[in-house]
């Protein structure tokens, strides 16, 4: 029998400038149906108890075991390979647990949009998700709506994780999340391209990157292909801007929005500035539609062979090198450009499981949590995904370095990525994002000007925190 979530979900983008609340259905998908499936399944029972004698003596003596069948609804994202890597190792657990059964329900892509959903599912408290795929940034704001994992078994595998990745999903003491992959923004780019142009190497500048994506760019049009674009990458109003605008923000020296020690630093002359130069990229090297673009949109123009760079995330690795890309074979990856700071930065990302508190299996939710977060399975999402481990041993895994080669040589990107405040500015880091992301989207999209909305910004954000204003 099927959830009542067995479509995909999908969801509008949230309205502008308006702060999320969890009681708001505003800019989410429609009131979501919440009765809840039966947790056991079987062959049914007899109302009366003599029928049930003889049949489950007849079960006995045919050398037959009737199983109840519990079924684990798992809310997994569906960018590049991550549905069907899911729904791979979800036959994994059922193969060995045939008592189980794992219903994989694919979530919008957008994480914002992603977050509406999960939302309204924990206000109406239903059973009917079990195991949720949460951001990085969401534990402090979802706790309560989740089991701690330490009490089923967790702590026997924790040590296997990075030690920021658990620090980053305990809340309280309590393990509200096991890590399942982590994240970091990188600069893909076509080395054929920088072979043809006379180029040594990736830009180790966002100038270099300016231009010689406009060299490529104007290279290609003129050899053919109109559709050519320098530079693509996530300029939506969502959170996906968030992390590229802390990148260039970070990397010219302008702070992290919000200061670890608590004080509102994004209103900055250097912050300013890095908002401006990826203004100017609109329309130039990036095309006019980037400021729609989320990840997979940015993915689509660069595997089909019509962009010289891409910033995205490890996934775009595995995806680009399929035997149907355009790309396959003629791309490589680098850290992002440095800005005026004189280092590059990578906006720290990652996902992992929770299990709701208000499932109505947990120990089995939990069993199927840690399953999906375990060595063997996160090798193989690494393997065939290229999604990069949280399990510090799989960095020396052969077969996972001859899968993926740049894990070896991005290490050091992806432990020492640049983490959102969502820590400072918990519970409230959704409302602060968006903030952000509204101010940089009205800068890319012209109707406004950075040092504006900067400031608008900082103030709005001192409004949802409470916390001063103040320089990085």
């Amino acid at each position: 029998m099927p959830t009542p979530y067995a479509r995909p979900l999908r969801e509008a983008a949230h309205p502008r400038r308006r702060r999320p609340r969890p009681s708001d259905p505003d800019g989410a998908t429609a009131p979501l149906r919440t009765g809840a499936p039966s947790p056991a399944r079987g062959r049914g029972r007899e109302s009366n108890v003599k029928r049930f004698l003889v049949a489950a003596t007849a079960l006995l003596l045919m050398g037959s075991v009737a199983l109840a069948q519990t079924t684990i609804t798992v809310a997994a994202g569906a960018v590049g390979q991550e549905l069907e890597l899911t729904r791979a190792a979800a036959e994994r657990y059922m193969a060995a647990h045939p008592d189980v059964v794992i219903e994989v329900l694919e979530t919008p892509d957008l994480s914002d949009n992603r977050l509406g959903v999960y939302l309204q599912i924990f206000e109406a408290q239903s059973p009917d998700i079990d195991v949720f795929q949460i951001d990085v940034i969401w534990p402090g704001d979802l706790a309560e709506h989740l089991v701690d994992l330490y009490e089923y078994g967790a702590r026997d595998v924790v040590d296997q994780h990075f030690p920021a990745m658990v620090q980053n999903n305990e809340v309280d003491g309590r393990l509200v999340g096991i890590p399942w992959f982590t994240d970091a923004g990188i600069l893909y780019y076509r080395t054929d391209l920088l072979e043809k142009y006379g180029y040594d190497g990736p830009p180790q500048t966002w100038a270099e990157l300016t231009e010689m994506a406009q060299t490529i760019q104007d290279g290609e049009r003129a050899a053919g292909n109109p559709d050519f674009w320098g530079f693509v990458w996530q300029g939506n109003s969502y959170e996906g801007l968030t992390c590229d605008a802390l990148e260039w923000v970070y990397s010219n020296g302008g702070g992290t929005i919000v200061s670890p020690d608590g004080v509102i630093t994004i209103d900055n002359p250097a912050a300013i500035e890095a908002i401006e130069m990826a203004a100017s990229w609109v329309g130039t090297i990036s095309p006019s539609a980037v400021t729609s673009f989320g990840e997979e949109e940015a993915r689509n123009m660069w595997q089909a062979g019509n962009a010289a760079f891409m910033r995205n995330w490890p996934y775009a690795y595995a995806v680009g090198n399929a035997p149907d890309s355009a790309i396959a074979g003629l791309f490589d990856v680098a850290p992002l450009p440095a800005g005026a700071a004189g280092h590059g930065a990578a906006a720290l990302g990652g996902w992992l499981l929770g299990v709701s508190r208000y499932s109505a299996n947990p120990e089995v939710a939990a069993d199927v949590a840690l399953f999906l977060a375990s060595p063997e399975e996160q090798k193989v999402r690494a393997v065939e995904g290229s999604m990069a481990p949280t399990i510090m041993s799989l960095y020396e895994d052969q077969e996972v370095l001859e899968a993926v080669p740049f894990f070896d040589r991005m290490y050091d990107v992806f432990i020492n990525a640049v983490a959102r405040p969502s820590t400072v500015t918990a519970p409230n880091y959704a409302q602060v994002s968006q903030a952000f992301f509204t101010a940089v989207h009205d800068v890319l999209t012209g109707s406004e000007t950075a040092a504006n909305a900067l400031a608008i910004a900082a103030d709005d954000i001192q409004a949802i925190t409470g916390l001063e204003l103040g320089q990085p």
